[in-house]
């Protein structure tokens, strides 16, 4: 984009706790680096912040990965936190809190944030392997967070970890996951749930147990990302129109 204001795009990673957020964020950083990564180690309650970088170089969009989703009212992140994260209120190392979202009184709220604040997209990371499991309480919390923004012009992708696990054919080929009939069915079970369109749905398969990189795990990875950065990126440029 050509923002003057906006120097690194943020995106906003959430998702239920063990979905794979911080693994995803490590399996981008090990597609650029060519090796595996572990810098996002598994964030408990505070709000962090990671770039990509190719080799030495950082990339212009910052990820920002915050306390998991929980089903239960009072556990994980609450929707409103998530809410005024994405519209830039929230300030950065804020500790979220399971039983209390952040007030406008807070000193870690942001009453008038910047464009540069704000994110230009939502990923949501769903486990493919259990989906169809997902607590109706978490799938309200993901609507509530999704209308709220959406009402704002804020994209929101899923991207579907675990497809490996998912589906036996994928285990044993990944470049199969586009014609896995049982990938379909999740990906159409995500849109069902989250109402997330499939265009915006990408499988992958984070990094867990590898030594090395793998060039099939990569291209879904930097499938998924291209997709992001250039949805946040169609978004940053639409800003003044809202």
């Amino acid at each position: 984009s050509c923002n003057p204001d906006v120097k690194n795009i943020k995106i906003l990673v959430a998702g239920q706790i063990a979905a794979g957020k911080s693994s995803f964020i490590n399996s981008l950083n090990s597609a650029f680096q060519g090796r595996i990564s572990s810098r996002a180690l598994v964030s408990g309650s505070i709000d962090s912040r990671f770039t990509i970088k190719c080799g030495k170089k950082p990339l212009p969009f910052i990820f920002k990965d915050i306390m998991g989703l929980e089903p239960n009212v009072l556990a994980g992140s609450q929707p409103d936190d998530i809410i005024n994260a994405v519209f830039g209120y929230v300030k950065d190392g804020y500790k979220f809190d399971e039983k209390e979202p952040l007030n406008n009184k807070d000193q870690h709220y942001t009453g008038d944030p910047k464009l540069s604040d704000q994110s230009f997209c939502l990923v949501y990371i769903i486990a493919a392997d259990t989906i169809q499991l997902a607590d109706d309480r978490l799938i309200d919390k993901l609507k509530i967070i999704r209308q709220r923004i959406s009402n704002r012009g804020i994209p929101q992708v899923v991207v579907m970890t675990k497809v490996d696990e998912a589906c036996p054919l994928v285990k044993n080929d990944l470049t199969k996951v586009y014609t896995s009939k049982k990938i379909k069915e999740k990906m159409d079970l995500c849109h069902v749930k989250t109402g997330v369109p499939l265009t915006n749905i990408f499988p992958v398969k984070n990094y867990h147990n590898e030594i090395d990189t793998e060039d099939d795990i990569d291209v879904l990875i930097l499938k998924a990302l291209e997709q992001i950065v250039q949805i946040a990126d169609d978004r940053l440029d639409d800003s003044g129109m809202y």
